[in-house]
């Protein structure tokens, strides 16, 4: 997986369908105690991510989601997303505990052969990481096909942000949240086949070696 900064824009604007790539998980709300327990707080100020992805043969869109880097916690706004992890809690479309390595996991499993990554990242006040936060958890579920509606009628709503028209297409959100003024870009690129599902599977496996290399770490203490 491989990042390049500075990337042009306008090579991904030729969108002609709408994202979000499967039906809402409907009925996933986890518990208190799991939410507690997975918060993860990130290190440095204060951001508001914006990733989209984009299919590199026809630039169609193909799928948005908004990464929350709060005073408190991170969570992602993953909205109709298919993503899934064990170890990750999830409430509606907001997803919790998302450490570098799970935020890596995430990335590794969108970014591949036929799929890029598109990262806007921007820095913003603890109020408005911490409002945010509060707007996609009240969202609720989302539909499938309404990823870069949800995340752009929670920001259009958001100070600072009131430029974001309301947007079906992931790619023509992207295009608005590059106007905002100190955005940083880069695109993550990868040659992995498409098969996420194995992806997914060895993902999964790999946080059940962690955690029992870490029952094991406590047991001998």
């Amino acid at each position: 997986m491989r990042r390049l900064s500075s990337f042009i824009l306008a090579s991904a604007l030729v969108a002609s369908l709408a994202g979000c790539e499967a039906p809402a998980n409907e009925g996933v709300y986890a518990s208190e105690e799991f939410v507690s327990q997975s918060r993860y707080v990130p290190p440095g100020n204060p951001s508001v991510t914006l990733l989209t992805m984009v299919y590199n043969d026809t630039g169609r869109s193909g799928h948005t989601a908004l990464l929350i880097d709060g005073p408190s916690e991170r969570v992602l706004f993953d909205p109709a997303g298919t993503w899934y992890h064990p170890v990750v809690p999830e409430r509606n479309d907001v997803l919790y505990g998302m450490t570098p390595q799970l935020y890596d996991f995430y990335m590794d499993y969108h970014a591949r052969e036929t799929v890029d990554v598109y990262v806007q990242e921007i820095d913003v006040s603890p109020e408005i990481a911490a409002y945010l936060i509060d707007a996609v958890e009240a969202y609720g579920q989302v539909g499938s096909a309404r990823c870069a509606y949800a995340t752009s009628e929670i920001l259009s709503q958001t100070p600072g942000f009131e430029s974001i028209s309301r947007r079906w297409y992931p790619t023509r959100l992207m295009a608005d949240f590059a106007l905002l003024p100190g955005v940083r870009e880069s695109i993550v690129v990868d040659d992995d086949s498409d098969d996420n599902l194995e992806l997914l599977q060895a993902q999964a496996a790999q946080a059940a070696r962690l955690e029992q290399a870490r029952e094991i770490a406590e047991g001998s203490e």
